[in-house]
C-alpha cells in the first residue's frame, strides 16, 4: 500500500501565549526572516527558513495583535493592545518610535517602498506614518465604517486594502484622496488578507470549506495552492484551481490563528493558541502511515462546512462568522 505523504514540522518555541499574527519578510541579501505576534506582549523574529529565534522586540504592556517587517528586514513594526503601534530596530531589537492611539492597535503595514507606517484599530481610523519624520502628525485616512482588523498596501503604495473585525467586506482605499473607492461584499467579516503581485480587486473563486477558518495564504510563486488554519486545530492544503484538499497537517494543540507562505513558496508556516509556531514543507517526503500515533494525517470527520474562504483576485481573504472583538 502506498505511503501517504506527511509533512513533519519544525516547532518554534518561545511564546508563552497565543500567537496571532505572522509576517514573513521577502526574500534580503541576509535571507528572509519571520515576525510573530502574541498575546504575550513580545513579538519575535526568527529567521525565515530554519525558524531559529534571533531576538525579542521587549517594550509592549498589552497583546500584540499584528507585527510586520519593512521590505528590506531592517524595522519591524508592531500594534497592540496597550493602544500604541512601535517601531524597532530589526537589527538591534531597539526601539526607535511608540506611535500612540486612542484604542487597541489591531493591524499595521510598511509601504513598498517603507516610507510610511499604515495603522488600525478599533478607533475605525486609517493612520499613515511618515518614517522619515517620525514626530509628525499622522495622516488621518476618512473614517472607517468598523474595527479595523487587516491592513494592507497595493498598486505601488497608491491603494490601501482594509477590513473590518465587526462587519463584512473589503474596503479599497485611494491614498492621495483618502477615501474609499471601492468596496467588495462579503457575507461575514474577512479575518486575513494578502496582496497578491497583480494586484487587481475582484472575485475569483471561493470554496466551502469543512471547518471555520481564521487564516489563508496563497502560494506566492505559482498560485497553485493555498493553506488555510482555523478551529479545528489542523493546517489545511489545497489545490487552488479544484479547491481539493492536498494534504492535511496535525500538530497544533489549540486553534490554529495565523498561517503565512514563506516567500520562497517552499514552505508554511502556522501560528496556534497552543503559544506555537510551526514551519511546515510544501512538499513532504514519504512518510509512515498517516494513522499512526503522532502522525499529521487527514481527519476522518470534519464539521458543518460553511462558505469561509475566497480568494480575491489582489489578495487572498477568509471570513467566518464570528470574530474577536
Amino acid at each position: 500500500m502506498e505511503k501517504k505523504k506527511v509533512a513533519v514540522s519544525k516547532v518554534c518555541h518561545g511564546h508563552s501565549r497565543p500567537v496571532v499574527d505572522l509576517f514573513y519578510s521577502p526574500v534580503t541579501p541576509d535571507g528572509y526572516f519571520l515576525i510573530s505576534a502574541s498575546k504575550d506582549s513580545n513579538p519575535m523574529l526568527r529567521n525565515g527558513d530554519t525558524g531559529d529565534w534571533i531576538g525579542t522586540f521587549e517594550g509592549h504592556k498589552g497583546a500584540v495583535w499584528s507585527s510586520c517587517l519593512d521590505t528590506n528586514a531592517l524595522r519591524a513594526a508592531s500594534g497592540s493592545a496597550d493602544f500604541s503601534a512601535k517601531i524597532w530596530d530589526a537589527l538591534t531589537g531597539n526601539e526607535l518610535h511608540s506611535f500612540e492611539h486612542k484604542h487597541i492597535v489591531r493591524a499595521c503595514a510598511f509601504s513598498e517602498d517603507t516610507h510610511m507606517l499604515l495603522t488600525g484599530g478599533v478607533e475605525k481610523i486609517l493612520r499613515i506614518y511618515d518614517m522619515n519624520r517620525p514626530d509628525a502628525a499622522p495622516r488621518e485616512l476618512d473614517k472607517t465604517p468598523g474595527s479595523v482588523r487587516t491592513v494592507a498596501w497595493l498598486h505601488s503604495d497608491q491603494s490601501i486594502l482594509s477590513s473590518c473585525s465587526d462587519m463584512g467586506g473589503v474596503r479599497l482605499w485611494d491614498v492621495r484622496s483618502g477615501k474609499i473607492v471601492q468596496t467588495l461584499e462579503t457575507k461575514a467579516p474577512v479575518t486575513s488578507a494578502e496582496v497578491s503581485q497583480d494586484g487587481s480587486f475582484g472575485l475569483v473563486k471561493s470554496y466551502d470549506m469543512s471547518c471555520t477558518v481564521e487564516s489563508a495564504s496563497l502560494e506566492p510563486k505559482s498560485g497553485s495552492k493555498f493553506i488555510t488554519g482555523g478551529e479545528d486545530m489542523w493546517v489545511h492544503v489545497y489545490d487552488f484551481f479544484t479547491g481539493e484538499e492536498i494534504a492535511c497537517n496535525k500538530g497544533h494543540h489549540g486553534p490554529v490563528h495565523c498561517v503565512r507562505f514563506a516567500p520562497v513558496g517552499e514552505s508554511y508556516a502556522s501560528g496556534s493558541e497552543d503559544g506555537t509556531i510551526r514551519i511546515w514543507p510544501l512538499n513532504p517526503a514519504n512518510t509512515e502511515d498517516p494513522e499512526a500515533p503522532n502522525a499529521n494525517g487527514k481527519p476522518k470527520s470534519a464539521a458543518v462546512a460553511n462558505e469561509v474562504a475566497r480568494k480575491i483576485e489582489g489578495f487572498h481573504i477568509t471570513k467566518e462568522g464570528q470574530t474577536e472583538a
